[in-house]
């Protein structure tokens, strides 16, 4: 059974969403930052070709990187709710019962290496069981 760690615990998680939000504010600045200069300069008429035709350029590169942050958010919303549906299952810490040994006992094994059958080796864990 394989028991995976909640999301808190999950590093590839926390990536996915650090940089989402870096993504999403990286692209945030740049339109917000580009976007008034170059209305500014075509209100007033003094715009260059480079504010105008670069700032365009730019806008489309910081609105890119703003969809695909949000996007990734929405990524992580969906994966922490997806998650949510799912249980994890309790690991209970090992106990003498759980240990399996690795080779088996010598009373155990045949002469051609093969384990013997349950019922010739039930005098020796009856032993055992009731020793405890």
């Amino acid at each position: 059974m394989i028991v995976r760690p909640s999301l808190v615990r999950s590093i590839p998680f926390w990536i996915l969403l650090a940089g989402s939000v870096a993504v999403t504010v990286t692209g945030a600045m740049i339109v917000a930052g580009t976007l008034p200069q170059m209305v500014a300069g075509l209100e007033d008429q003094t715009a260059t070709t480079g504010q105008v035709y670069g700032g365009q350029s730019w806008i489309v590169v910081g609105a890119g990187l703003l969809t695909a942050g949000i996007v990734g958010v929405f990524a992580v919303l969906a994966l922490a709710a997806a998650r949510s549906f799912l249980a994890v299952s309790p690991t209970a810490p090992a106990t003498e019962t759980d240990v399996v040994d690795a080779e088996p006992a010598e009373d155990d094994v045949r002469i051609g290496g093969e384990p013997a059958p349950a019922e010739e080796t039930a005098d020796s864990s009856d032993e055992v069981v009731a020793a405890r």
